[in-house]
């Protein structure tokens, strides 16, 4: 039937069902090529270029020598030309460049891999979206436009199958199937949910809120003007919330009523009883007791001198942000963004080691023999390997404009970039 209609009605009958769709929240399918069959896999390190578009492929150990590049905004010109004709989302796109974005576009916050290498899943704050990008071909495989007009921080579950993503202005937290982009649940948070982990065994997925870090209220009796913040722990299956923890009364419990329950990229150690994680404006971290359910510890780390005390000079609020922890859970890895180091501290005394000089480091992830812990210096657009036994710099690699996520990830043993 819909061949006796005129083409030119064709046509916006089939845009406004997009629409429609996009609307939804659903995953919009745009390419028909099928994932490619079972193939030996190599494992390596996806650097997020968010300023840039691109991830860069690098090895997960040893020289961690570079393997290749994708882009992750094949789409781009589709995306802002949409972005252009609605003048509510255009007032967001422009509002994420000149606040979160420092000036520029932000087109790649996190990245993952499916379990089979075929794709690269992707979130895109200036797009609002999740995408898939298939690593063969560079083509765009779904995209899932999320709740609001900003998706950040993502997760994978451990059996690898499904995605989630914080929309950050829609205060949801979406969970998608990795490979097809449909939503199979979502759960409300804080205000702006942050960074996302599952638990080991996959029940429970856990949400960081930071709530609002664009503002200029940054002194300390200002906090209340910075939002609901909170941890919300939901099961992965139900997408129930298991619990709500309060930050604030847990800090000011432990003495620290002056200090911003914002809480940033965090680090569970092995058996997962204990949570190390950084909070806005502070220069260190907390260590906080599960089972007890309480702060148990807090290490301060050193000032760079040059770094200036005006809160309001910190990026989105984050003087350090960015923290892994080895797989023995004996060392934590901390990244120091506005003063310009990253340091191993030793997690049984606290005790940091040499503080390795880095430009506005914004991550810190594991590499894949364990042995090293990889941080992405934004300043100065490359990936540093501190060795975790001795806390001395192995190396540092170039790659594209604003590095931020990095994750360990999977792709097919032959490739070097792709071939569309």
């Amino acid at each position: 039937m819909l061949s006796l209609i005129p083409a030119r009605r064709r046509r916006s009958l089939l845009a406004a069902a997009a629409a429609a769709v996009m609307a939804t929240g659903a995953a919009v399918s745009v390419s028909s090529a099928s994932p490619a069959a079972a193939a030996p896999l190599q494992e390596v390190m996806l650097v997020g270029n968010n300023w840039e578009g691109t991830a860069d492929v690098i090895r997960s150990r040893g020289d961690f020598a570079k393997l290749g590049r994708i882009n992750l905004v094949p789409d781009k010109n589709d995306r802002l030309r949409e972005i252009y004709l609605n003048p509510v989302r255009l007032a967001f796109f422009l509002g994420i460049r000149q606040t979160v974005g420092e000036g520029h576009d932000q087109f790649v916050d996190d990245l993952y891999t499916t379990p089979d290498g075929s794709a690269i899943v992707v979130s895109r704050p200036s797009f609002a979206d999740v995408a898939s990008i298939d690593t063969a071909t560079g083509a765009l495989r779904w995209r899932f436009p999320v709740s609001g007009f900003r998706s950040d921080h993502m997760a994978v579950s451990p059996d690898g199958e499904r995605v989630a993503v914080s929309a950050s202005t829609g205060n949801t937290v979406h969970v998608l199937n990795i490979r097809t982009g449909q939503q199979v649940g979502s759960f409300k948070t804080g205000d702006k949910p942050h960074e996302n982990v599952f638990t080991r065994d996959g029940k429970y997925l856990w949400n960081m809120s930071i709530g609002e870090v664009n503002n200029d209220f940054d002194a300390p009796w200002q906090d209340f003007l910075k939002g609901d913040r909170k941890i919300t722990i939901a099961d992965a299956a139900t997408f129930r919330q298991v619990k709500v923890i309060d930050i604030r009364q847990r800090l000011d419990a432990f003495g620290r009523k002056d200090f911003s329950d914002a809480v940033r990229p965090v680090a569970f150690t092995p058996d997962e009883s204990k949570l190390y994680f950084q909070v806005s404006f502070f220069n260190g971290f907390f260590e906080y007791d599960v089972a007890a359910d309480r702060i148990t510890r807090e290490k301060v780390l050193p000032k760079n001198a040059g770094t200036s005390d005006d809160r309001t000079t910190f990026v989105n609020d984050s003087r350090h942000h960015g923290m892994s922890m080895n797989p023995q859970g004996t060392k934590l890895c901390v990244a120091g963004t506005m003063d310009d180091y990253a340091t191993v501290v030793d997690r049984s005394t606290l005790r940091e080691g040499p503080l390795v000089r880095a430009a506005k480091p914004y991550w810190a992830t594991v590499s894949g023999d364990g042995r090293a812990c990889v941080i992405s210096e934004s300043g100065a657009d490359q990936v540093t390997a501190i060795d975790f036994a001795t806390g001395q710099k192995i190396t540092s690699v170039p790659v594209g404009d604003h590095p931020q996520r990095v994750r360990v990830a999977r792709l097919p043993a032959d490739w070097t970039g792709p071939t569309g």
